[in-house]
């Protein structure tokens, strides 16, 4: 009979390199960074046996090992499982230890097992949805996991292994991220295994593998198939005297280095019956054949509870007695199908128990899943909401699965895991689509607050608008009208973050309208939320009246989260008095949401104060602000909320702008695959801003985030001018043209046509205009010239359309000037309407200075070379010089290459060696091959930025170093040599 081998086969390098890798095989202590191994490996490749060979070697040396498994409930997400295993272990093991953590951190309480089960005392301390209350702060509940380790290390080195993270929980996958970049007082290492080839591409495990394989003391480890003659050993382990070398060489060719592959087919060959089937899942229901009926019936039972399954979830489900079951379970153990642990039994491999749960019958499959449910319901076994609810759905008991759904929304909510609350929320949705399905005392319209919620707090704002609108689209026309208010007023909210040709104003004010009369919570939320919509509309007077309102009846009802949420809006209605007492306003509405534990509203105001001071250019405080911000969103589990994320990007901007661009970029690569498309997209505009100033070419990417132009503007504004640059690298002038028409025309329409920002692409498309001016042949001078005038006057109509009482600040002054030097530069090089030298040096001094002031490290540098070009060609070498020497050092300690060779064109250089006489220098040859195209010494001089009199100069010695009587003759004597194409 074939089992399972004791003996690590063919491993033993790799148990070495994660040995080695953790500091297991040395006494020593660790290095500054926290060892981590990354184990990733096909279903079936031997994972979990080195990493019980790695148990049992690090036991050996000492250390302590605890375990922590992801399992696989379907789509019923519960958070940080794996955590509530190891603390349940250490509950058990050492109880004192847990006690003296979690009196110093008692939200380390959340986590215990006890505590999720349904009916345990503090299981139902979750909130509602679409109340006041809010979840844990995440932060607290990292650091505790923490402390936890580190305690529990102090008496002897301690490894964490966490299996299966391709299972995991979005909010365990950040908590591991945490703890891996954490140092420790003690000796900790941590292992995380996961299925490589269950990483498909939109895999949200797989980005966030790359991002942890950057951080210090990662190590990546991949389990490869096993060689021929490691299987050859591993099958003579597991059945030395059954198989045959006909039958071995078929398990070696079949098995294709796969340990479980190898297992199952030797032990299949070895029992009792015909050659291995030809179908792998056969294979894997072979051994099931060899269990008698109870046995049989007992796996199949264990199999709908998932991988795992505790000894009395299995008496309750499967009907047994306990004589039979402790039969029946000695018989699956004892054929390696299920391996016995602390508190239950788990199949051998989950493919193992997958292949037996998709043998059920239809039938079958509905009662035993029914069994779990029934026995999770009324308490006979103990297990969370989540379970509750996938057996229920199974099950097809869609009430239970609804009321559990609900219930596991709230449990999410309560651990900071919007992802999941958002799912389990919108499942008893669907489930409530059924007008026939009782609702009982359920009220719809929180369940839809609450699922509305949780997406615009994990970043799809966009799926909640439509989630809204679906639903009070179903209410009927004499529905109450406090379900179409808490509805409406929502719905009002979240239109304002997004791109929508919906008004929101008369949606709030429906829901005023609407909500109950005289002193009532729904109306006080009615009332801040219409407050905030009419200040996202600019209509100040209207918004502080409202505000008042909702700020007076939220205290009167001793509502502190939402009277903070009052005080953040009227805070931020002071935009149009100086800047200082907006700033003190929102500081102290800061403080009040901090205290009162009002997160959302807190995260505004930090949003809020960040902005203010970006628009007064002063960056320091900007970035103070808006990294508050994000590290509290992060704190909260709410990376993906409105101005959490919103803070993130403009960090990342602020960081663009000042020159910070290896920060900027790794702040606006942190998104996983999984992340909100829209906040990807932005933060995609800053990293590709980088690469692409560096010189990398991006076009692609930036087309295709076209298709987020119309969901959100602000990624057409930032996408539009990396396709300018694009274009004009190139030398598309059309391209130039062509980008900016689309996008001023989209933002035109989905905004208004004179929108600020166009004033800044106008002043873009000019700057990558200029290249091109020069080259262009005579005939075609007058339609760029239309084309520049009319960008210029675009750029001029938004300036003459600015409301007087709304700030303008250093950014847009900045703009302003540099708009009117391209313009007079493009002038310029097309020779129409051209200023004097003296007026085009002083607009570019002028835009000097504006960058300058603003703090903007790039522009400030492109616009001295600019600058540069102007002065040089004016006859002011040193002075252009001295503005090239100063844009070197910027574009040197950028990395900013098409900056260098910008400078390089221009002859901001120093020189090369002289060349012999009769040898035309590098100006030289540039010179004729502009000559051999026909351009006069006037264009050359522009396109070069030299004067017209040094461009004669260098013709006068072409022609003497060619023996050339004229410029035709040297343009044919250059095609001639080659030294022209």
């Amino acid at each position: 009979m074939a089992h399972t081998s004791r003996t690590l086969v063919g491993r033993d390098a790799e148990l070495t390199e994660i040995a080695s890798a953790l500091g297991v095989a040395s006494s020593a202590p660790g290095g500054d960074a926290t060892p981590v191994v990354l184990l990733a490996g096909d279903a079936g490749v031997g994972k979990t046996r080195l990493l019980t060979a790695l148990r049992d070697h690090a036991v050996g040396q000492g250390w302590q090992v605890l375990a922590g498994h992801c399992l696989d409930f379907g789509d019923s997400a519960l958070p940080y499982l794996p955590f509530s295993e190891v603390l349940g272990r250490l509950g058990a093991e050492r109880p004192a230890l847990v006690d003296e953590v979690a009196a110093a951190h008692p939200v380390l309480a959340r986590l215990q097992p006890g505590r999720r089960v349904l009916g345990a005392r503090g299981s139902e301390e979750t909130g509602q949805a679409g109340d006041e209350r809010t979840g844990l702060d995440r932060a607290d509940l990292f650091e505790a996991v923490h402390a936890l380790l580190d305690r529990a290390a102090q008496d002897a080195p301690l490894l964490l292994v966490v299996e299966d993270t391709h299972w995991a929980d979005r909010s365990t996958r950040d908590l591991l991220s945490f703890l891996f970049s954490r140092p420790y007082a003690a000796r900790v290492a941590l292992v995380a295994s996961y299925r490589s080839d269950d990483l498909h591409r939109r895999h949200p495990l797989r980005r966030q593998v790359a991002e942890w394989s950057r951080l210090r003391g990662v190590s990546r480890v991949a389990l490869g198939p096993l060689p021929d003659d490691a299987v050859r050993a591993l099958v003579a382990e597991l059945a030395p005297d059954a198989i045959g070398e006909r039958e071995l060489a078929a398990i070696v060719e079949r098995a294709e280095g796969n340990a479980f592959f190898v297992e199952e087919l030797a032990s299949a060959a070895a029992g009792p019956g015909d050659w291995v089937p030809a179908d792998l899942a056969d294979v894997l229901l072979v051994r099931l054949d060899r269990l008698d009926d109870a046995a049989r019936q007992l796996v199949r039972t264990a199999s709908a509870s998932g991988r795992k399954v505790t000894h009395e979830a299995l008496e309750a489900a499967s009907g047994l007695d306990p004589a039979a079951l402790d039969e029946g379970l000695r018989q699956a153990v004892e054929m390696n199908v299920l391996v016995a642990d602390a508190g239950g039994y788990s199949f051998r491999h989950a493919l193992l128990g997958e292949a037996v749960h998709d043998d059920l019958l239809p039938g079958e499959r509905v009662r035993l899943h029914g069994e779990y449910a029934a026995a999770l319901r009324d308490g006979r076994v103990r297990g969370t909401a989540a379970e509750l609810a996938r057996h229920a759905r199974l099950a097809l008991d869609l009430d239970t699965a609804l009321q559990a759904s609900v219930r596991a929304g709230h449990e999410a909510t309560a651990v900071g895991g919007p992802d999941e609350a958002a799912y389990h929320f919108q499942q008893a949705l669907e489930l409530l689509a059924d007008p026939q399905r009782e609702r009982g005392d359920l009220d719809v319209s929180k369940l839809v607050v609450g699922a509305a919620e949780a997406l615009t707090q994990s970043g799809d704002p966009e799926r909640a608008v439509a989630l809204l609108t679906e639903q009070l689209g179903r209410l009927p026309a004499d529905a109450e009208p406090v379900a179409r208010a808490r509805l409406s007023t929502y719905l009002a909210t979240v239109l304002c973050i997004v791109e929508t040709d919906v008004d929101p104003l008369p949606i709030a004010a429906e829901a005023v309208a609407l909500a109950p009369p005289g002193d009532s919570p729904l109306r006080a939320r009615c009332l801040a939320n219409h407050a905030r919509v009419l200040s996202a509309a600019c209509r100040w007077e209207e918004a502080e009246a409202v505000g008042l309102d909702a700020l007076a009846l939220a205290e009167r009802l001793d509502l502190s989260e939402l009277a903070s949420d009052a005080i953040t809006t009227l805070s931020g209605l002071k935009k149009t008095g100086p800047k200082e007492g907006l700033r003190s306003a929102l500081v102290d509405a800061v403080a009040r949401a901090e205290a009162a534990g009002a997160v959302h509203a807190e995260l505004r105001g930090r949003f809020f104060l960040g902005r203010s001071f970006e628009d007064w250019a002063e960056m320091d405080e900007a970035e103070a602000w808006f990294r508050s911000a994000l590290d509290r969103a992060e704190r909260a589990g709410l990376p993906w909320a409105p101005y959490g994320f919103e803070s993130r990007w403009q960090l990342a901007l602020v960081d663009l702008l000042r020159g910070r661009w290896d920060s900027a970029h790794a702040l606006a690569s942190v998104a996983e695959p999984s992340a909100p498309p829209i906040p990807r997209a932005l933060l995609d505009t800053v990293r590709l801003a980088v690469e692409q100033g560096r010189g990398a070419d991006v076009g692609a990417e930036v087309r295709r985030l076209r298709r987020y132009w119309e969901r959100e503007g602000s990624v057409a504004i930032h996408a539009a001018e990396l396709e300018l640059v694009a274009a004009g690298r190139a030398g598309d002038g059309d391209g130039v043209l062509a980008a900016y028409a689309d996008a001023v025309g989209l933002l035109g329409r989905i905004w208004h046509p004179w929108f600020s920002a166009r004033l800044r692409l106008a002043a873009v498309a000019l700057r990558e205009l200029a290249p091109v001016l020069p080259r262009l042949p005579a005939g075609d001078r007058p339609a760029w010239v239309e084309a520049v005038t009319r960008l210029h006057a675009d750029g001029r109509e938004v300036l003459d359309r600015i409301d007087p009482g709304v700030h303008w600040g250093p950014e847009g002054r900045a703009w302003a000037r540099r708009l009117e030097a391209e313009a007079a530069r493009a002038r310029w090089l097309l020779d129409a309407d051209a200023p004097g030298l003296d007026a085009l040096v002083g607009a570019w001094r002028e835009a000097e200075a504006a960058f300058d002031e603003l703090g903007h490290v790039p522009e400030l540098a492109r616009t001295r070379i600019a600058l540069a070009g102007v002065l040089r060609a004016g006859g002011d070498p040193a002075s252009a010089r001295a503005l090239c020497d100063a844009a070197r050092e910027t574009a040197h300690a950028l990395g900013a290459q098409p900056l260098l060779d910008e400078l390089r064109a221009l002859g901001g250089t120093p020189a090369r060696a002289e060349a012999a006489p009769d040898q035309l220098t590098a100006r030289e040859t540039e010179i004729l091959g502009l000559v051999a195209q026909g351009r006069s010494n006037g264009e050359i001089g522009k396109q070069l930025f030299i004067s017209t009199k040094t461009v004669s100069v260098h013709v006068s010695h072409i022609l003497g170093k060619l023996g050339a009587a004229g410029r035709t003759e040297a343009a044919a004597i250059a095609r001639r040599r080659g030294l022209v194409d």
